[in-house]
């Protein structure tokens, strides 16, 4: 009986382990980052394959409410969908858990962003060409974390000096959209 129980629980974890194994690999040459549902997104994808080259905008301002956007990392060419915070024009991106062993397998781009810091991000159809510099103090870490927690949370619309004490303790990577 114990053999029969143990025989079965080893063919559902190799059934689970090979259907896990193809996900992950389809995943890996989608054509950006995949949405099973319209509110759950797996925040991975493959690179671009679709989208038209575009300009660097000199203003951000027509994404500000907007949720979230695909970037793409050049080492490796991988997608992920991002939060979005703007101020005065200018892009941030941010990620959080850095210091947490989640956030250390969870959230492997931003290392990659010490290698190679270009990035390819497509908003409706577009591609834009840019790079990540990443910002670790400054009266700016404040400002956008307020921003986050504005818009993702939905906290009051004043910017709280203590906000920035995640970016700079290394908790969040706080990084701004430049031109190349």
């Amino acid at each position: 009986m114990i053999i029969r129980i143990a025989k079965w629980l080893g063919l559902a974890l190799s059934a689970v382990l090979l259907l896990s194994s193809f996900a992950y690999a389809s995943m890996r040459i989608h054509d950006g980052p995949v949405e099973f549902f319209p509110w759950f997104t797996i925040s991975i994808g493959g690179p671009f394959r679709s989208g038209e080259p575009a300009p660097s905008p000199a203003d951000w301002e027509f994404i500000a409410e907007r949720e979230e956007i695909d970037i793409q990392t050049r080492l490796p060419s991988t997608s992920r969908t991002v939060w979005v915070p703007v101020i005065d024009g200018k892009l941030y991106i941010v990620s959080g858990y850095m210091n947490s062993t989640l956030g250390q397998i969870w959230k492997q781009w931003p290392g990659y962003m010490e290698r190679d810091n270009r990035v390819r991000i497509r908003i409706d159809g577009k591609i834009y060409d840019q790079r990540l510099e990443r910002i670790t103090e400054g009266p700016i870490t404040a400002a956008v974390m307020s921003e986050v927690v504005r818009k993702y949370a939905n906290g009051p619309d004043t910017v709280n000096p203590a906000a920035g004490a995640a970016v700079s303790n290394g908790s969040v990577w706080l990084f701004e959209v430049v031109d190349l």
